[in-house]
């Protein structure tokens, strides 16, 4: 494996529409051997997607405004410089508990931008 320095800028990254946020990719998995990624997640209040699990672990780290994140039987209220992390397998979901919240979602493997990626083209419905 070959690894480079990789420098995402503000306002710089491919971005995914989601349901429930825009998704900036900040470090992908092709930048890290496809240990991990990280992301960007600009949120606007409205319903949350439903609960859901993942075959990754990944965690949260709140930058602006406040997430309600479920994990498993649990509810978390996280506001800025709140961090959570979900083990792969875990029902969650989040939601928005500002007008707006801004948040990085880091993420195990190379799956999770496949998996927006995908669902910004349709090939998941």
């Amino acid at each position: 494996m070959t690894e480079s320095v990789h420098l995402s800028t503000a306002g710089t990254g491919a971005e995914y529409v989601a349901p429930d946020a825009t998704v900036t990719v900040k470090i992908g998995a092709e930048h890290t051997g496809e240990q991990y990624e990280i992301f960007e997640l600009d949120a606007p209040r409205g319903p949350a997607s439903p609960p859901h699990s993942e075959p990754w672990s990944k965690a949260f780290y709140v930058l602006q405004g406040r997430i309600l994140v479920q994990a498993g039987d649990q509810g978390y209220d996280l506001g800025p410089g709140a961090s959570i992390s979900i083990p792969a397998g875990t029902l969650n979901t989040f939601s928005v508990l500002t007008p707006a919240a801004k948040f990085l979602a880091v993420s195990q493997t190379g799956r999770m931008g496949a998996f927006f990626a995908d669902l910004a083209s349709g090939a998941t419905a």
